[in-house]
């Protein structure tokens, strides 16, 4: 049987290759840009499987373009890109790619805090602007991070291996979540449960690591950020919307939190206005999981989740396993 598979940007070449063993047909979109909704509903048509990413919208509209279309395999840990409800209903898979990226997303998380808290950002231009005339003693005065607070809102994976990571500055760690309560955290660090006004109000960092969700929306808005220490520091690697970006942007300007550092953005790629132009907030293009050990792993259980489905096994990282019963 001949097999059609479209892939929306191009991924590392190791998952492409295995691809190419099983399927007849792999093409991968050829601008170095995401896909117009016109031009995937184009691309997508009498295609067996697809490789979306984040920026791709998956509705029901485009479901029902594509009647041939066995599996969505999303090219991320997120999916909220993609209608799963309208892909279960006619029997579409979905599949992420959970696990692979946690400690470079966590990583992440800990480049942006270190980069916000010490200034990194804004010493590099004032050095290259040839502005650097020697050492001065209220240079660019930045935070300490040891014995401080770290908040964790979002306890799953990467929020754990986040807060793990605070051990070497002897952080007292606080964390909500959705779920059950983080026994690996409260065990080998400490970590108290509390809410998230708690949290807000005490923590010395918040790191942002919860799913977007319409609970989640703006889950950190006006009246959440006039709940932080002055002295605070915000960092997103979730997703953008669980923060009120326009929000954000004015409790920068008026330093009613120290700073910020974001990876992930509400209209991404586009920023609320006024974002930019502020020096207390570091700016990423949303690089969380961007290590070539990574993105070839991702590449590879993506393709790994395809086979499964064209040879009607039941493949690794299914997020809507109730599909699975009709193979």
């Amino acid at each position: 049987m001949t097999f059609s598979v479209f892939i929306t940007r191009k991924i590392p070449e190791e998952g492409i290759d295995i691809l190419k063993n099983t399927c007849q047909k792999v093409e991968v979109n050829p601008h170095d840009r995401p896909p117009t909704y016109d031009e995937l509903l184009k691309e997508v048509k009498g295609r067996d499987a697809i490789i979306t990413m984040l920026s791709d919208r998956i509705d029901a509209r485009l479901m029902q373009e594509v009647a041939n279309l066995k599996i969505v395999a999303n090219y991320a840990v997120g999916y909220d890109n993609i209608d799963v409800k309208a892909a279960t209903a006619r029997g579409i898979v979905v599949t992420n790619t959970p696990g692979v990226l946690t400690d470079s997303t966590a990583d992440m998380a800990w480049a942006l805090l270190f980069s916000v808290t010490r200034r990194i950002v804004e010493g590099d231009k004032i050095t290259r602007a040839g502005k650097f005339t020697g050492w001065a003693p209220m240079m660019l005065l930045g935070g300490d991070l040891v014995g401080k607070t770290l908040g964790i809102i979002g306890a799953g994976r990467i929020g754990t291996a986040m807060a793990m990571r605070s051990r070497g500055w002897c952080m007292k760690v606080l964390y909500t979540t959705q779920s059950r309560r983080n026994t690996v955290l409260e065990e080998m660090l400490g970590a108290k449960r509390v809410d998230l006004e708690v949290l807000l109000k005490e923590s010395d960092f918040i790191s942002l690591h919860t799913p977007l969700s319409e609970k989640t929306k703006h889950l950190v808005g006006v009246r959440e950020l006039a709940l932080m220490k002055r002295t605070a520091y915000l960092i997103n690697t979730g997703r953008g919307a669980v923060i009120d970006e326009a929000a954000l942007v004015n409790a920068l300007r008026n330093k009613q939190i120290a700073g910020a550092g974001l990876d992930v953005y509400e209209d991404e790629p586009k920023l609320k206005p006024g974002l930019a132009g502020l020096d207390n907030v570091v700016l990423a293009p949303h690089l969380g999981s961007a290590t070539v050990e990574t993105r070839t792993k991702m590449s590879l259980m993506a393709a790994e989740n395809i086979i499964a489905v064209l040879n009607k096994q039941k493949p690794p990282n299914c997020v809507n396993p109730e599909v699975l019963i009709r193979f």
